[in-house]
């Protein structure tokens, strides 16, 4: 004899189960890209790394001064990365459209362009041209 669950609280338990699944799906900041201001706040705003992946996804493991690097974004296009040993100054643009940032220090090397794979207003993923992703976290 086969058994049926066709008890209302077997539709209900489903229902339940259906709904957190889209509640959480839509809740998910991953991929979500909103206004530059998310970057710098209402003047500036700091990010510190939260995590590291390389190209295949793969997980880096941040030595102690990785760890306390930050990166600051001014609301007038300049941007400064600290750490325990250097500081780099610079200024940033933001495609929103693209969802591209390009980062060209003072100093005058190579501007450095990345994909912004998330932007909320606590939390940021840059993705380098060879994969690699750099997830960062308001301070």
């Amino acid at each position: 004899m086969k058994r049926t669950f066709n008890t209302p609280l077997h539709y209900l338990a489903s229902l339940l189960l259906l709904l957190s699944m889209f509640t959480y799906a839509c809740g998910s900041k991953e991929g979500k890209v909103e206004g530059v201001n998310m970057l710098y706040g209402t003047e500036s705003k700091m990010w510190k790394t939260r995590r590291e992946e390389d190209a295949s996804g793969d997980k880096v493991k941040q030595s102690s001064e990785q760890k306390q690097e930050e990166l600051r974004f001014f609301a007038n296009g300049q941007y400064v990365m600290t750490s325990p040993t250097e500081s780099v100054n610079g200024k940033y643009t933001f495609d929103q459209a693209a969802k591209k940032i390009t980062l060209t220090p003072d100093n005058g090397n190579t501007a450095n362009t990345f994909d912004v794979v998330t932007l909320t207003d606590d939390r940021l993923t840059l993705r380098s041209p060879s994969g690699a992703e750099l997830q960062l976290e308001a301070e």
